[in-house]
């Protein structure tokens, strides 16, 4: 991430518009990128595509309710 003032971070639509608690993600070349959205210069996690797919299936599916 040579430049993360170019990256586009995106927030989910279900997010609260009042500035509550989620995540940002952001396409990279080969990985995404997550943030949390409250702490934007904090740390920032790269996952694989098939490992973001993978994540966004299991909560589709409910595999992670509690």
């Amino acid at each position: 991430m040579n430049d993360l003032k170019r990256i586009a971070w995106r927030k989910s639509s279900h997010s609260s518009q009042e500035g509550g608690t989620c995540v940002e993600v952001a396409n990279l070349s080969t990985t995404v990128a997550v943030r949390d959205s409250t702490d934007p210069a904090g740390p920032i996690l790269r996952f694989g595509r098939p490992a973001i797919a993978g994540l966004v299936g299991r909560i589709r599916a409910g595999e992670l309710d509690r």
